[in-house]
Order: structure tokens, then C-alpha cells, then sequence
């Protein structure tokens, strides 16, 4: 049924004299480039004691594996040496070696695989040992974005290193976590730890260019479902005992703007942790420039991922708004660098055809119900979920904050979107001056939508309301 507005929009105005009165406590919007540096700063920091006590109680059930071609970490799960770890971590190999952090090394057998590609594997040790440390598992639905993360494991063969950030984004579509703790290889197959040294995912791949497959502060981890899901079907007997094929590792191909690529994506092409297929390209860009990105294709649902590799707070990611199943992402350039495109899809094994352009200039052929410019600026696109855990207004209603760098007299194009609740958009200024908000973007949506010209330099604020009290769910928001 869809809610219309009502005397609610008056009465959210009252409510926000409140929350106006607040200083701003800012949850990370690692896809907007006008982040500014010092608030991801902040939410990265974390008290000390915590940070001491995450990796007392957790490091000595982190592991290093060993394989014949390379190897990573894992994490123990069972008292009697059962360990979680990722699929590509232990290759083919039947047989690992695993050191514990205590020094004393193992024989394992591989007992299992993910299905469908998932990046998961079960390793049994030998020798009936009793009595290991473990890492206790997080409750599902648990993890939220901007909570603080920790990553232990053995990057470069540095076993029981520790690195600390926060839960960055999450993707309930893809079904991975994405994080700002430093990742790297070495990192695979270990735990991603919450501020109770629960495991909230484990991680298994990084975005990064170049031949020193560092870190650029975009990590992924695959959630408590998925695995919790594989164990059980490693303890009943059933998970899957041939090994997946191996993954491959293409680096970006060069794209040159005005030009046009022919793509395949298959079992050559590298994998997401959800399973789903992708192409790297990579491109030249300056600061202001605009660009508009289109991947077509009568095979797959395209899906578009634009990073700056060099750069941790920039990533664009688009699904449909090529028309159909085609995807299209047109945006100005924040800075002058290196951009990487990720030509993949929307479902895990999906494969086909597909055409890639790279053109100059914003994108054209919009639909005739479009009669509001595009505004200049670059894209965010966030998914996320509210619920109990977020703070709320006066109201009882549950709300996020997410905050970006604007410039006076630039147009920016706001949206909130769910399927699941009556969404509402506040807009506020660093010293918290309502700039604007919004309900309904019509009278036959849910959906907020806010269409404003900054009036100064500075700090801005968006909130992701629910339009009633209590109301949760998913959410897409998007500014432009």
C-alpha cells in the first residue's frame, strides 16, 4: 500500500530542532569523493583497551596455512581443529600445513568447499588435538555499517598481524562486507572481528592495482550467513568435496575514452566474493572531467563498479540505469589519476557477452519523464539497512548520517529508496541548519527524493529516516 504525505512533514520539521542541537556523529561514506579525511579518521578510532582485549582473546585461534603455490590464514571454529578458512587460500591441495599462534604446526585435510563458488573451505587437523581456542561466530544480522572492524591474520607471511578499521558498507544484494581495515595478501581465509572478538566475516580479496597487491583500503569479507551456512554442511557431511577451479587474477586492461570493447565474462574472468564474474579496465582521467560509463548485454544483468584505486573514499556502483538490464554510470571526476571499471554482473555465475564504453561528457538518452538536469558533482551510491541498532529522533524514528564535502552554488540530487518502509530525507548543513527534506518525491511513491543548491562551502549532512516510528529495512540512497 503506498502511504501518502500527510500532516507528518509539518510535524518531522518540529522533530529536527532536536536533533539540529547535536554535533554530528558521522557514519563513513567510503563511495563519496568529498569525504572529508578527518571524520573517517574518526569513526576508525577505536579505544585502545578494546583493540587489546579484540586481539588477546582472538589471535591465539588465528591461523597460518600453508600450501604447496602460496597460502593465508584461517580461523578455528571447533575446539577439537576445525578451521574456517577461503577456498583460494587452499587451491587443490588436499593436504595443508597449518601453524597455530603458539608455534606448533599441523598436517590438515581439506574437508570441504563452498558451493556455487563461494570462497570458503573447512580444514580438519590431524593428530585428535583437544582443547584449541576458538572465535565464537557473530549473530546474523549483526554487523552494521561504521562499527568498528579488526582483521587478524598473516599478511606476507607476518603471522598474527592485526589491522583495525571499520565496516564500510554492506551488501545485502551480494551478500558481502565491505571494510577500510587493511587487508592484504597473506590476510585470506582469516576472521573479521567485531569490539566483542566475534567473527562477523572472513575475509577473502582486496581491490588493488598494480604488481604489489597492497591494500587500498577496500577489503572484503563473506558474512556470518554464508558461513555459518558452510559449516553446517561441513559438520553433517554434506558440503562439497571437489575443489573449485582456480581463480584467476587478470589485471585491468587499459580503455581509452571514446572507445568501445567487446567482453566475455566466464570462468577466464576474476571473481567477487559473492561468485559473481568481473572484467578489470582501467582509464586516465582528470579532475572535472565528466565521464559516462555503459556496459550492454543480451547474455547478462550488467552491473558497473567505478574505484579509484589510490583512493579509499571513492566508489560508484550502478545496475540498471543504462535502460533494462544494461548499466550506465556517468559522473565528474574527483581526481587526476587512475580509474578502474569493473565490468561485472548482478548474480554470482552469471556469463555471456557484454559491450563496454568509455565516452566524454554526461549521459545521454534520458527517459521523457526526466525533466531535472543531472547535476554536476560525483555519484554515491549506498546501500544499507536501518533498524534497532541506529540512533533515533524525538519521533521513535531510526536514522543513519552520512556526510560529504559540497562546494556553494553546487546542485546536488538526493534519493532515498525501500522496498521495506516509508523513507525520509534530511538534509543539514555543518552547524545544523535544515537545508531541506522530503517524504514523498510524488504522491505515488514511498520514496524521498531532494533536488537542492548548496548555499556554502563545507561539510554536509544527509539523514536516512523512516517516515513512522519503528520502521526498518533496506535502503538505497544516492546523490548526484
Amino acid at each position: 500500500m503506498v502511504k501518502m504525505a500527510g500532516t507528518g512533514f509539518a510535524s518531522r520539521s518540529v522533530l529536527l530542532g532536536a536533533l539540529l542541537a547535536l554535533a554530528p556523529v558521522t557514519l563513513s561514506v567510503s563511495s563519496f569523493p568529498f569525504l572529508e579525511p578527518a571524520s573517517a579518521l574518526a569513526q576508525s578510532t577505536v579505544d585502545e583497551a578494546t583493540t587489546i582485549r579484540v586481539y588477546e582473546q582472538a589471535s591465539p585461534a588465528v591461523v597460518a596455512i600453508n600450501t604447496r603455490t602460496g597460502g593465508g590464514s584461517g580461523t578455528i571454529v571447533d575446539a577439537s581443529g576445525l578451521i574456517l578458512t577461503n577456498a583460494h587460500v587452499v587451491g587443490r591441495d588436499r593436504v595443508v600445513t597449518v601453524r597455530l599462534s603458539d608455534g606448533r604446526s599441523f598436517e590438515g585435510d581439506v574437508v570441504g568447499y563452498g558451493q556455487n563458488r563461494l570462497d570458503l573451505a573447512a580444514v580438519r587437523l590431524r593428530g585428535n588435538p583437544i582443547g584449541l581456542p576458538t572465535v565464537p561466530i557473530a549473530p546474523l544480522n549483526s554487523v552494521r555499517v561504521g562499527q568498528s572492524a579488526f582483521a587478524i591474520g598473516s599478511p606476507f607471511g607476518l603471522q598474527g598481524t592485526l589491522t583495525v578499521g571499520i565496516i564500510s558498507r554492506i551488501d545485502p544484494e551480494r551478500n558481502v562486507i565491505q571494510t577500510d581495515a587493511a587487508i592484504n595478501p597473506g590476510n585470506s581465509g582469516g576472521p573479521l572481528l567485531n569490539s566483542s572478538g566475534q567473527l562477523v566475516g572472513v575475509n577473502t580479496s582486496i581491490f588493488t592495482t598494480g604488481n604489489s597487491g597492497g591494500s587500498v583500503g577496500i577489503g572484503f569479507a563473506i558474512p556470518t550467513d554464508a558461513v555459518q551456512t558452510f559449516l553446517a554442511s561441513v559438520r553433517s557431511g554434506t558440503a562439497t568435496a571437489s575443489a573449485p577451479t582456480s581463480r584467476i587474477n587478470r589485471e585491468p586492461a587499459p580503455i581509452a575514452l571514446g572507445a568501445m570493447v567487446q567482453g566475455q565474462l566466464d570462468d577466464t574472468s576474476n571473481v567477487l566474493p559473492d561468485g559473481s564474474f568481473y572484467n578489470p579496465y582501467r582509464f586516465e582521467g582528470q579532475a572535472g572531467q565528466t565521464v559516462t560509463i555503459d556496459m550492454s548485454s543480451q547474455d547478462v544483468d550488467s552491473y558497473l563498479i567505478l574505484l579509484a584505486p589510490d583512493r579509499e573514499d571513492f566508489s560508484i556502483q550502478d545496475d540498471d540505469s543504462g535502460g533494462s538490464l544494461n548499466a550506465r554510470i556517468s559522473t565528474q571526476l574527483p581526481y587526476t589519476g587512475s580509474y578502474l571499471i569493473l565490468a561485472n554482473t548482478v548474480s554470482q555465475g552469471e556469463a555471456g557477452g557484454y559491450q563496454l564504453r568509455l565516452s566524454q561528457g554526461g549521459a545521454s538518452g534520458q527517459t521523457s519523464g526526466q525533466t531535472q538536469a543531472r547535476p554536476s558533482g560525483v555519484g554515491l551510491r549506498q546501500q544499507g539497512v536501518l533498524g534497532p541498532s541506529d540512533r533515533t529522533l524525538q519521533d521513535g524514528s531510526y536514522y543513519q548520517e552520512f556526510t560529504f564535502r559540497g562546494r556553494a552554488g553546487q546542485n546536488v540530487l538526493i534519493r532515498l529508496e525501500s522496498p521495506d518502509f516509508d523513507t525520509y530525507l534530511i538534509l543539514v548543513d555543518d552547524a545544523r541548519n535544515r537545508v531541506g527534506e522530503n517524504d514523498d518525491a510524488n504522491p505515488d511513491t514511498t520514496n524521498s527524493q531532494l533536488a537542492v543548491q548548496l548555499p556554502r562551502d563545507g561539510t554536509y549532512s544527509v539523514l536516512v529516516n523512516s517516515y513512522q516510528q519503528g520502521e526498518r529495512g533496506r535502503y538505497l540512497l544516492t546523490v548526484e
